[in-house]
């Protein structure tokens, strides 16, 4: 039952197994308050938990990912999504504290490289000018509303069966999408690459300044949105216990389920601006709009409830707002026949950022005190000096491409 790549049913096909892929990536955030207490972790130990899959991503997306110039792009996507099933239902049923649950956060990580960028490429491949953009656009879009709705299935979850139930939902949702992409991609090889290229030789890729201006960006966007999606629930509740909020209010993972859902619609008004106004624009909104919100968003902690709410949406749409521009962009700029290794480097530069954004992030909040609108405040504060840095080094780098 393959489908032809480049078809509206294939990437239709495509964004649903992204979705069950990604649906059980930000279980832990969600549920984050709930094993704090019941592992009695710190700051810090919260913050490798959550970072270790964004470390573990790392290293594994530039060769899984290089690899689809070479083989089949379903080989590897059949091994991240197995081996993303595999990490949810270990850490539902064997994970009992720290170490565990770090072992089975970083297989999830090496399962995400196996399916974001491989199945993202998928998509890509067949097609070129504005159709591959809006097809980048409804991929990311995809991936964006399977992870606001991670929190909100993780609570509804974790409230009927516990927090491992949330994991063993996860785990079989992940299953479905291998299910899915062995019936629809197909096994044929992909084009002819120039001769003398090895595996891991980034060489032309770091030439390619255009692509690297994007690749800065994304690095930056990726720590900010790690941040914020690891942290905000528990600000949230931390939060609430000081100032209760209104009966009618919904709790932490709902609300962040809502600014996600909130944060898709933004980025696809985002990339359709990108197409009309430029590209450039849109990412120096997005990102000096994001540099803003990080600096007064922990100072709102204890606040009147709807302040708190009202400066997790702002900052998290501030941060969508480009989600879509900078993979469009990096994907755009890729000499096609390099398009795996660039939107390999591209991938492992956000990720690594996402990585350092949760961990900095527990380590500033532990120095401070780890409670009250000051600790909160400098956690989520640092990450408006990173995002001012990294929007010079992408304007640096554009000027030199053009």
């Amino acid at each position: 039952m393959q489908v032809a790549p480049g078809t509206p049913r294939f990437i239709a096909a495509m964004v649903t197994a992204q979705v069950l892929t990604q649906i059980g990536a930000f279980t832990l955030p969600a549920l984050l308050p709930t094993y704090i207490d019941a592992w009695s972790l710190s700051g810090t130990q919260a913050g490798w938990l959550i970072g270790i899959f964004f470390a573990a991503y790392v290293p594994a997306v530039p060769v899984l990912l290089a690899l689809t110039d070479r083989v089949p792009a379903r080989h590897i996507y059949l091994v991240g999504t197995g081996a993303t099933a595999l990490a949810h239902l270990g850490f539902a049923l064997l994970a009992d504290g720290f170490w565990s649950g770090l072992a089975f956060r970083a297989l999830a990580g090496i399962g995400w490289a196996g399916a974001y960028m491989p199945g993202l490429k998928a998509i890509a491949d067949p097609l070129s000018g504005t159709a591959q953009s809006r097809a980048v656009s409804w991929h990311a879009a995809g991936v964006g509303i399977a992870g606001a709705a991670s929190f909100a299935l993780a609570g509804a979850c974790a409230a009927v069966g516990g927090p491992s139930f949330a994991f063993l939902v996860g785990g079989l949702l992940a299953g479905c999408a291998f299910a899915i992409a062995l019936l629809v991609m197909p096994g044929t090889p992909p084009p002819p690459r120039k001769a003398g290229g090895r595996l891991l030789d980034f060489r032309p890729v770091l030439a390619n300044r255009r692509a690297m201006a994007w690749i800065a960006g994304y690095c930056v966007h990726t720590l900010e949105m790690a941040v914020l999606r690891a942290w905000a629930v528990a600000f949230l509740a931390a939060s609430f216990a000081i100032t209760a909020p209104p009966a009618w209010l919904p709790g932490p993972t709902v609300l962040f389920t809502l600014a996600g859902l909130v944060g898709i619609a933004v980025s696809l008004s985002g990339n359709e601006a990108s197409e009309h106004f430029g590209r450039g624009r849109v990412v120096a909104v997005a990102m000096l709009g994001g540099a803003g919100f990080a600096a007064v968003t922990g100072f709102a902690m204890g606040s009147p409830p709807l302040v708190a709410v009202a400066a997790v949406f702002a900052w998290n749409a501030a941060i969508y707002l480009d989600s879509s521009a900078l993979t469009a962009g990096t994907v755009q700029a890729a000499d096609p026949a390099l398009r795996g290794a660039t939107m390999g480097l591209h991938s492992m530069a956000g990720y690594a950022g996402g990585f350092v954004g949760p961990l900095l992030c527990g380590v500033v909040l532990d120095a401070a005190g780890g409670e009250g609108a000051l600790a909160w405040g400098l956690a989520f504060g640092h990450v408006a000096l990173v995002v001012l840095a990294g929007f010079a080094v992408l304007r640096v780098i554009g000027r030199q491409a053009r």
